[in-house]
């Protein structure tokens, strides 16, 4: 191959890696579904279909109201018993972005239908906002409960309790206090946005669910993603992790921040089908 011909090659495969990057990639959207098995989970609620939906950055590039609409529609159609919103609604800054109000994400999101409910916590650039109430403010005339730092009932077929905790860098996150008024024994799942709370979430936890970090926005093959926005670095990046006998899934969420790129890290939808752990086999009978 002459330096010419290498040289035009060279050229084709940067264009293409930045047309996938800066406009395929980001404006595409999958469905990501995970069983997670849980130790302490009852039989009864065996199969729990639980949608995650974070970082939704409304009015960053590909993201505004007409792409979250499309969005509430792909996730209802994946029939959740209950949905999660991890936070990180609005856009603080980013390159082609232009801000939308919180009353009118807050209006699409009323749209989203789960037998068990709908809860949403904030993220950091929610907080970031001015006057960060006017969110708190939209979401609860539109009946769309925000938890800080508190745990609520749900009312399936075993009740079980949903914590929502505040923000590990802008909303003052106090896990213990968040599950406080937990019965001991009770099912309980907590979410959150920012993953780096996960060490001081209780034990008696069953699942710990965040967003935040965009799974880095860029993930190179056999490398993983460059830059991750968090003080543990990769530790925390996305998926399902378990850690000294706890279980975190974060997702890569779906909008943009700061650069609008996304490489192996497709906007997604979270839906976690939560087991009960494999029912042991009788004994046999003696003959």
């Amino acid at each position: 191959m002459g330096p010419s011909l290498l040289h035009r090659a060279l050229t084709f495969c940067c264009v293409a890696l930045c047309l996938w990057a800066f406009w395929l990639e980001p404006a595409s959207l999958v469905v990501h579904e995970t069983t997670i098995e849980l130790p302490r989970w009852p039989l009864e609620l065996d199969g729990l279909r639980v949608a995650v939906l974070s970082d939704l950055h409304v009015g960053s590039p590909y993201n505004g109201p007409d792409r979250l609409r499309e969005l509430i529609a792909e996730t209802n159609a994946q029939r959740p018993d209950i949905t999660l919103l991890a936070g990180d609604f609005v856009i603080q800054g980013v390159l082609g972005g232009s801000f939308v109000e919180p009353e009118r994400i807050a209006q699409e999101l009323q749209a989203l239908q789960a037998p068990l409910g709908v809860y949403a916590v904030m993220g950091n650039h929610d907080w970031w906002l001015d006057e960060p109430w006017t969110l708190v403010e939209a979401f609860r005339v539109h009946c769309l409960p925000l938890l800080h730092n508190e745990a609520v009932a749900i009312d399936a077929a075993v009740p079980f309790w949903l914590a929502g905790i505040g923000d590990w860098t802008d909303g003052a996150p106090d896990p213990q206090r968040a599950v406080a008024g937990v019965p001991e024994g009770a099912p309980l799942l907590a979410f959150t946005h920012n993953p780096d709370v996960f060490p001081h979430v209780p034990p008696q936890v069953d699942l710990t669910i965040a967003g935040h970090t965009h799974g880095g926005q860029v993930r190179l093959p056999f490398f993983g993603p460059l830059v991750v926005p968090s003080s543990y670095g990769q530790r925390y990046a996305a998926g399902l992790i378990e850690e000294d006998g706890k279980r975190l899934f974060v997702t890569t969420g779906v909008g943009l921040s700061i650069l609008p790129v996304r490489f192996g890290v497709p906007p997604e939808i979270s839906v976690l089908v939560l087991r009960a752990p494999a029912q042991k086999s009788p004994p046999a009978r003696s003959q």
